[in-house]
């Protein structure tokens, strides 16, 4: 569809008046009410919690409470600029989130497309099941795992060196230059499977009609792939990277808390085992909530970015 016909349709769809009567109401009740429950769920443990933002502008005591603690303005967000170790776990943040979502994203999208394309149906839904099961394992379960495969005595460093690929094992988690790589192996492996069934559920709405015509006009798998399969599902891969791109700076916690340790720690720290360490360990729960705050902002402003962009070329977007 060309993106005036696109534009036509939007405006035909615009111009229907929305009727909001009683008699609706009453035939929408129970959803009506399904959804207020929702959005009672939502202020109780979602906005009202926000509240406790007060205390970045405070210096916060926990015997004062933020009604009696001191208002300190900025003071707190001025600190966490000024400190070269908050600057360090911004760059390991968004230096990881990158990473995650450009290879977490692709490879979902590869691995729908060739998984949609197996032509035995058993043989599919095996591949299926067991890219799916990594989903529901517990980080500790997936940690536990890459540190026994990465060990010095570990399955790679056995086959690595039985290949001659190195002289030697490799301690992994001693070399900062490994960490990302493995932060980053260990999302793909654990989420590819569970982040691509939204894409088979998208390639499964496409109209066969349109794979047929274009057998017949001679398309070949790949063709049928570029010119059918992908623009099928091109606006399902455009919300949900606007989506992840608001999750850039949510670039983990638990594996990197797991898998860091003393000799990686300059690359290991993301800013919520900052907060963690300097809100809750430390007791400066004002410095933990500026800097929580700080990612939140960054998160919003990328979302809203993002959704421009996508607006200014008239493809599909959040709002």
């Amino acid at each position: 569809m060309s993106l005036l016909m696109k534009k036509k349709v939007k405006e035909k769809i615009n111009e229907v008046p929305i009727q909001i009567t009683w008699k609706e109401i009453k035939r929408q009740k129970v959803l009506l009410f399904w959804s207020f429950i929702i959005v009672i769920y939502g202020v109780i443990f979602y906005y009202l919690p926000l509240t406790g933002w007060v205390m970045a502008f405070q210096n916060y005591k926990p015997k004062d409470g933020i009604f009696h603690s001191q208002f300190i303005g900025f003071a707190k967000f001025e600190q966490l600029f000024h400190d070269a170790t908050f600057l360090r776990v911004i760059r390991n943040t968004l230096g990881m989130g990158v990473i995650n979502l450009v290879v977490s994203f692709i490879t979902a999208i590869v691995f729908a497309i060739l998984l949609n394309e197996l032509r035995n149906k058993n043989g599919k839904k095996l591949v299926q099941t067991i890219s799916y099961l990594p989903h529901f394992l517990s980080w500790i379960i997936v940690t536990g795992i890459l540190h026994e495969a990465l060990s010095g005595s570990g399955i790679v460093n056995e086959l690595l060196v039985k290949f001659n690929f190195i002289d030697a094992p490799i301690n992994f988690f001693a070399h900062p230059k490994f960490f990302w790589p493995i932060v980053a192996f260990a999302n793909i492996w654990k989420e590819t499977g569970w982040n691509a069934i939204i894409y088979l559920a998208a390639i499964t709405a496409i109209d066969p009609c349109l794979y047929e015509a274009a057998a017949i006009d001679g398309a070949g798998r790949w063709a049928r792939i570029k010119y059918v399969t992908l623009p099928g599902i091109k606006p399902t891969i455009i919300i949900l990277l606007l989506m992840n791109v608001g999750n850039v700076l949510n670039a983990g916690f638990e594996i990197q808390y797991l898998l860091g340790n003393g000799l990686v720690q300059s690359v290991s720290q993301t800013i919520d085992i900052y907060v963690l360490k300097w809100g809750i360990s430390q007791g400066d729960y004002a410095i933990g909530t500026a800097a929580g705050i700080f990612k939140s902002l960054v998160s919003i402003i990328l979302i809203v970015i993002a959704n421009m962009i996508a607006k200014h070329n008239d493809e599909e977007r959040l709002f």
